[in-house]
C-alpha cells in the first residue's frame, strides 16, 4: 500500500491548488496560445465562458480553475490533472489529481456516494480500517498523505511529542496504529527523534543560560515534530 489559492471566478467551482507554471510550460511545449486552449475547452468540454484572458489569468496565478475546468484544461493540454496542481493536501485534491470521479472512489472504498461527498466537504474521513486501506490503494497515497487525508496528523503530532519528551519506548505501538510502519523502523525512528529533541534542549539551555528562552529550540522542534518524523522515516535504510 505504501509507496494561497485564489478562487475560480465562477462560483460553486472549487478546485485543488493550481500549478500555474506547469500549465504555462505544458501549453508552450504544445506550441499553443491561450486562445487555442480556451477554444479547446469551449468546443470539446462545453465550457463556453472560458476565454483566452481567463486562461492567461490562471497562468499568472490571478485565478485558479475549478475541478471541472482543471479536468478540461488537462484534456486540452494532453496531460493528467495531477500535472497541473500543487502537492495535494485534502481528500478532494488527491482524487482530482488522480483524475477520478467521486463515484469511482466511493465505489472502490465501499462507501455510499452521499457519505463520501460529505467527507470531502468536511475534510473528515470516517471510514473503517478496511475502507481506509482501499482509499490508500485507489488514490495511490503515500503514508504521509494517508495520515493527513484520514485526519490522523494531529493525533500523530501529540503522540510524537509525548514520545520524545518522555520514554519513547512506551509509544511505539500507539504511533504505529496511526502511522503503520514496521516495528523495527518505528523503534529506530522514535529513538532518533528522542535523541534529537534532547540534543536541542541541551544546546538551547547552554546557549540561553536557563533564561526564559532556554527551551526555544525544544519548542521549535516539537512544532515541526511530524515533519521531523517523516524525514527520519525517509532516511531510514
Amino acid at each position: 500500500m505504501w509507496r494561497v489559492r485564489r478562487p475560480s471566478p465562477h462560483p460553486n467551482q472549487s478546485g485543488p491548488p493550481f500549478n500555474a507554471l506547469a500549465c504555462r510550460r505544458l501549453r508552450a511545449a504544445l506550441n499553443m496560445g491561450p486562445e487555442h486552449v480556451a477554444h479547446g475547452m469551449r468546443v470539446s468540454y462545453g465550457l463556453p465562458y472560458v476565454t483566452p484572458d481567463l486562461v492567461a489569468a490562471w497562468e499568472r496565478g490571478v485565478a485558479s480553475p475549478g475541478t471541472a475546468e482543471l479536468t478540461a484544461l488537462a484534456g486540452v493540454l494532453w496531460c493528467s490533472p495531477g500535472e497541473l496542481i500543487g502537492r495535494p493536501q485534502t481528500l478532494r485534491e488527491h482524487r482530482v489529481a488522480r483524475g477520478l470521479a467521486p463515484e469511482d472512489v466511493a465505489r472502490a472504498v465501499g462507501v455510499a456516494l452521499p457519505a463520501y461527498l460529505r467527507m470531502e466537504e468536511t475534510e473528515g474521513w470516517r471510514g473503517t480500517d478496511r475502507q481506509s486501506s482501499a482509499l490508500a490503494d485507489v488514490l495511490a497515497l503515500a503514508l504521509p498523505d494517508f495520515v493527513t487525508v484520514t485526519g490522523r496528523e494531529e493525533k500523530l503530532a501529540d503522540l510524537l511529542s509525548s514520545a520524545v519528551t518522555t520514554r519513547w519506548q512506551g509509544y511505539v505501538r500507539q504511533v504505529a496504529k496511526v502511522a503503520p510502519l514496521d516495528r523495527r523502523v518505528m523503534e529506530n525512528v522514535l529513538q532518533v527523534l528522542h535523541q534529537d529533541y534532547q540534543g536541542h534542549m541541551a544546546a538551547t539551555l547552554r546557549w540561553g543560560g536557563g533564561g526564559p528562552d532556554a527551551s526555544a529550540g525544544g519548542r521549535d522542534f516539537l512544532d515541526r515534530i511530524v515533519e521531523h518524523f517523516w524525514a527520519a522515516v525517509e532516511r531510514h535504510p
